[in-house]
């Protein structure tokens, strides 16, 4: 009897250990991919950039397979809240309206808002910008969205849903600005410096974090344990190098201080 209770005991940990061992369930990522360097396509349609290698890299580190998803930016906490995906990674500002339907991570980048404005524009704040017959145009859900419904009084907002679109607007001199952070402002006045100028000077002050699902608190502290060991051993810095070296160099220069 004991040597049957003994066999049936090693069988079941077996069983055991060969389901640990075949657990492989992928960890799925939602990002935006349109918004380069963070959250792009490679010239073969694979998802690049800074949030690509860092999701990559917590896969490693939690032992799981990524899988990324890409989703619209104002469709990622939908799809986090539905079971869709398991966290989001996709230069996401952790704000106090958004925490009251999402968990987030520490912190990971600092950044800000900025304006990027016509050459020949006589704007040189976000004061300036929001006047009578001036159009200001943001992506839909994203904190330039929330900043100017809450601040801009008198000029018109201009809700499009992406990036690129926003741009066309201000080289076409149908908006007056576009509010995005600086990194990307940056890069676009870069791509179009004869008819845009970049304001980098932030008018607000932003914090981005990995996004979870409320009450999730075991992958949280994984998440946040990653990110303190990355930033210890220079995961930050290599990627800065990587994907940001001429931006960081162009920072530096106008005297703002960079992001990682």
């Amino acid at each position: 009897m004991k040597a049957a209770q003994t066999l049936t005991l090693l069988f079941l940990f077996l069983s055991l250990s060969l389901v640990r061992a075949s657990d492989n369930t992928p960890l799925v990522v939602g990002m935006d991919l349109s918004y380069p360097p963070f959250e792009t396509r490679d010239t073969k349609g694979a998802p690049s950039g800074v949030s690509v290698d860092l999701a990559y890299a917590l896969g490693a580190s939690l032992h799981r397979p990524v899988k990324i998803e890409n989703i619209p930016f104002s469709g990622l906490i939908p799809a986090l809240k539905t079971n869709r995906i398991d966290l989001v990674i996709s230069s996401m500002t952790a704000t106090p309206e958004r925490a009251q339907s999402i968990d987030f991570s520490e912190p990971y980048l600092k950044t800000g808002l900025c304006l990027l404005v016509g050459a020949k524009s006589d704007i040189q704040s976000i004061t300036d910008l929001d006047q009578v017959g001036r159009t200001a145009a943001v992506v839909k859900g994203t904190t330039a969205h929330i900043y100017a419904t809450q601040h801009l009084k008198l000029a018109r907002i201009l809700v499009l849903d992406q990036p690129a679109s926003c741009v066309l607007e201000v080289v076409q001199g149908k908006a007056n600005a576009f509010l995005f952070d600086q990194l990307s402002n940056l890069q676009n006045w870069r791509k179009n410096s004869t008819t845009t100028r970049a304001i980098l000077t932030p008018f607000q002050s932003e914090d981005w974090a990995i996004g979870l699902r409320k009450g999730n608190d075991s992958l949280r502290a994984q998440v946040n344990e990653f990110l303190k060991d990355y930033k210890t051993k220079g995961g930050f810095e290599k990627l800065g190098d990587k994907w940001l070296s001429e931006q960081k160099a162009e920072f530096q220069k106008l005297g703002v201080p960079f992001v990682f």
